[in-house]
């Protein structure tokens, strides 16, 4: 049996849901330095505030649903820069409850017409995201299913503890993982998420796994309402969006690609700036060849948002 998903009110009224971007993007535009093992996840230490003033920025932005700050945080990640095993499990859940901080605010002053209360994925990063050496462009790690079902099940099940609307199973760059994280959505039937993954071209998945054997692979898990790709090059994203299309899945499609820019794992920085993506008129091909979930990962921010908005859902 399909769940229902938390997404239907906004496909059902303004046939569309559209995502925020990119988290870490903003909190760098801010001055803050995340050249860090912990990337984004060193601010819900240092300064969780901004955390919330992020998310309400996306919000204003015209963001539907917020991810949480929870794509890097682990309690492996944590433990290894001196905190508790408690202190690290309360501040994974907290990545939720900073989501829903600056949702009842967003709320409190809401003036916008036709908005349907926001709705809040907890971001589920891979393995690669722990590594911080870029490895969820690559998905190399070479690690057994079991074992990735080990590293993600006890994250999954602490943020499965807050108020979360759904999981966001993102930057996933092997179908291994992609298996793995299947079986954990499998195990639990309270579970529902949407899964998307790094590409490194406009057919396959980082690994060089085809994206469709990903489509068809889990199609029969009823948690995963949602395929597709994120934090992957636009110029990529017709061809990936074609092959997920031909597929004739069940599931919604998901797209939020980066600016177009290329990781150096090693520098730790985004190279070959390119010149403005137009986001607004690409938002609107992919909704046209058939995404439903819309939105920017990294190095997109909330001018893309407002813009994505603004082409999307006019009467907004």
């Amino acid at each position: 049996m399909i769940k229902k998903s938390p997404i239907d009110p906004f496909i059902d009224q303004q046939g569309v849901l559209i995502l925020d971007g990119g988290l870490a993007t903003e909190l760098e535009n801010r001055g803050h330095d995340l050249d860090h093992s912990l990337w984004s996840a060193r601010i819900l230490i240092e300064d969780p505030g901004e955390i919330v003033s992020v998310h309400h920025t996306y919000l204003d932005a015209g963001a539907d649903c917020i991810i949480s700050s929870s794509y890097q945080a682990t309690v492996a990640g944590f433990v290894s820069h001196g905190l508790s095993e408690t202190k690290a499990r309360d501040l994974i859940k907290r990545t939720v409850a900073l989501a829903c901080e600056a949702r009842d605010k967003f709320l409190a002053e809401m003036t916008y017409k036709n908005r349907i209360r926001p709705i809040i994925a907890a971001s589920i990063g891979p393995y690669g995201a722990y590594l911080a050496n870029g490895a969820e462009y690559k998905g190399d790690y070479h690690l057994t299913t079991k074992q990735l079902i080990d590293f993600h099940l006890p994250r999954i099940e602490l943020l499965s503890q807050t108020e979360a609307d759904l999981f966001a199973c993102e930057t996933i760059p092997s179908i291994r993982e992609a298996e793995a994280l299947k079986s954990v959505i499998d195990g639990n039937t309270d579970i529902l998420a949407w899964m998307s993954f790094s590409c490194k071209d406009g057919t396959h998945i980082s690994d060089d796994t085809p994206i469709r054997e990903c489509v068809s692979m889990l199609e029969d898990c009823d948690g995963i309402f949602a395929i597709g790709v994120n934090c992957t090059a636009p110029a990529h994203i017709p061809s990936l969006l074609n092959e997920i299309v031909q597929c004739k899945s069940s599931k919604t499609i998901i797209i939020y690609p980066n600016s177009g820019e290329q990781y150096d794992p090693h520098r730790k920085k985004w190279r070959n700036s390119q010149s403005p993506v137009d986001f607004s008129g690409l938002a609107l091909e992919w909704y046209d060849a058939g995404a439903r979930l819309i939105g920017g990962c990294c190095r997109t921010g909330p001018d893309h948002i407002a813009a994505i908005r603004k082409t999307l859902i006019r009467s907004n």
